[in-house]
């Protein structure tokens, strides 16, 4: 391959000599992987390598999803901003209000102060309608529908957004979704009025695609849902990429009836996003994301002082409603499934690596009870792991064999100090492709890079062909993989704590032509380029 000007000016027979020659002997050489659910929206101001996505292979991110960002937005709506990533992508408020830089106003503006820090990936946006609906009607957006005038404006500025170049709009109506002072995120206050008039600025420019948090029940698509999802395909007359597509073995066919539902609308542009990993997620007490679903569990959001969470934490009362809530079908109530991951106090450290079901048979208590008593215990700096789905060989097979569904849901950029999935793409290269030998190496790769680049419409990249632009990487089949441990590093704005996973076997990372990794490390390059629709 010649690559010149940062494209792949030549594939086989090369007709010139190099100046630099990469040796691949041995090696695979692919497109970059093109991540199509992350949230680096706010991390782009501190760390333009985008790690850990750049270690893994990829060259290319779509950030905004879920609704929720922090473009367009006024000075004195910034707060509310960040606190909506707080609570919905479990981001210290301290790291963003040290780490963004506020050099804009509205979603253009956004993405031309991303070019100027120069990223060493590419970065293609979606126009989250959060942040939209609040420019336009204020805290009213927390609490109401859009009036007719209203929506007319969100519309016109998602029609700038889309002119701009992103790539299409996002939205949720997950429950877990709280944002500011633990109300529900703007966007889940949208008529079908107003979510008409946003498909429409699609369907009148020809171009883009949706991202949507639909299913209120993890891999349940409902009567509602499903009809939500007609209206968007008709509506917009664009492609519909909707999570969260999990297996879930406490709902051992819900996935399958899902998929099943779905499938009439799949010609018509219905994609079906999961996540490759199993998923093992960090609960941090003072940041308890993973049981934001409960409704018991809202006021642990509204007021996030270590003093008022303790109150509700020892709150007898409140331990009975969440105890109620264990009982709704399909909640999860498996407390073998959670393990103290860290404690801070001494005399609680023999509690690490055993589960709360192993600690609450041995205080002769409940799991509700083991589990809070154990972090009032700590002063609520302990932290558990939680482990939750995709965890069965032959269900996750035949899912990811279905060619329909969109591989992705790493969040990249986001749970911080929970979990780091952005490193799906080695994890499928060295578990489901090298290891278990359920994909094959091709149809991975393009699951990974023509397949999301051809949903967005991002034309250039995730082939390898003359013409196309030199995003590469370099790997090899024997030794790639994702590390099993996440490791903490203390290297967020202000000092934070951060979840990261190391990658194996991966031998250089390639953007638009420049080594950006190489041999486990970062070069510095930073060719990265804001990808415009």
């Amino acid at each position: 391959m010649g690559i010149a000007g940062g494209k792949m000016a030549e594939v086989g027979q090369l007709s010139g000599s190099a100046r630099k020659v990469i040796n691949a002997d041995g090696l695979v050489v692919a497109p970059g992987f093109i991540d199509p659910h992350t949230h680096y929206d706010a991390q782009i101001c501190w760390d333009a390598a985008i790690t850990p996505s750049s270690w893994h292979g990829v060259t290319s991110v779509v950030m905004g999803n879920c609704g929720v960002g922090i473009a367009p937005c006024r000075p004195q709506a910034r707060e509310i901003a960040m606190r909506d990533l707080v609570n919905v992508e479990a981001i210290p408020f301290e790291v963003l209000d040290a780490g963004i830089t506020w050099d804009w106003e509205t979603f253009p503006e956004y993405m031309d102060a991303a070019e100027r820090r120069k990223p060493a990936l590419n970065l293609a946006f979606l126009a989250p309608l959060t942040p939209f609906r609040h420019y336009v009607m204020g805290e009213a957006s927390l609490e109401r529908a859009a009036t007719a005038e209203e929506t007319g404006k969100i519309k016109s500025l998602l029609g700038d957004a889309l002119d701009a170049g992103a790539f299409g709009f996002s939205s949720t109506l997950l429950n877990q979704h709280l944002g500011y002072q633990g109300r529900p995120l703007a966007c889940r206050n949208a008529s079908r009025e107003e979510l008409k008039a946003y498909c429409n600025a699609l369907r009148e420019r020809g171009k883009g695609a949706i991202e949507f948090a639909m299913t209120r029940q993890i891999a349940v698509m409902e009567p509602p849902e499903l009809e939500l999802l007609d209206f968007m395909l008709e509506e917009s007359r664009r492609p519909v990429t909707f999570i969260a597509m999990f297996d879930r073995d406490d709902l051992p066919e819900a996935l399958r009836e899902s998929l099943a539902k779905v499938k009439p609308m799949l010609a018509r542009g219905a994609r079906p996003q999961t996540s490759p990993l199993p998923l093992t997620r960090e609960l941090a007490m003072r940041s308890p994301f993973a049981f934001a679903a409960f409704p018991s569990w809202k006021v642990l959001f509204e007021n996030t002082s270590k003093a008022a969470q303790a109150a509700v934490y020892r709150d007898r009362a409140w331990r009975n409603r969440f105890r109620e809530d264990l009982k709704r079908p399909a909640s999860f109530a498996d407390w073998a499934r959670i393990t103290v991951h860290e404690v801070r106090s001494p005399a609680l450290k023999k509690h690490e690596g055993r589960t709360v079901a192993e600690i609450a048979a041995e205080r002769g208590v409940d799991g509700v009870d083991a589990l809070l008593d154990l972090t009032l215990e700590d002063d609520l700096e302990n932290e558990f792991t939680v482990q939750s789905w995709n965890t069965r060989v032959d269900r996750m097979t035949e899912l990811l064999n279905d060619r329909s569904v969109l591989l992705g849901l790493g969040d990249g950029g986001a749970h911080l100090d929970m979990l780091c999935d952005s490193g799906y793409p080695t994890y499928v290269l060295g578990t489901w492709v090298r290891e278990r030998k359920v994909l094959t190496l091709e149809e991975a790769v393009r699951r990974m890079t023509s397949d999301p680049a051809d949903f967005f419409g991002i034309k250039d990249r995730g082939r390898i062909a003359p013409g196309m632009a030199a995003d590469l990487v370099i790997f090899d089949p024997a030794t790639v993989g994702m590390a099993a441990r996440p490791e903490r590093i203390h290297d967020l704005p202000g000092g934070g704590k951060r979840m990261v996973k190391r990658s194996r076997g991966v031998e250089m990372t390639i953007v638009n032509g420049e080594v950006v990794w190489e041999k486990g490390a970062l070069t510095g390059a930073t060719a990265g380029r804001v990808l415009r629709s």
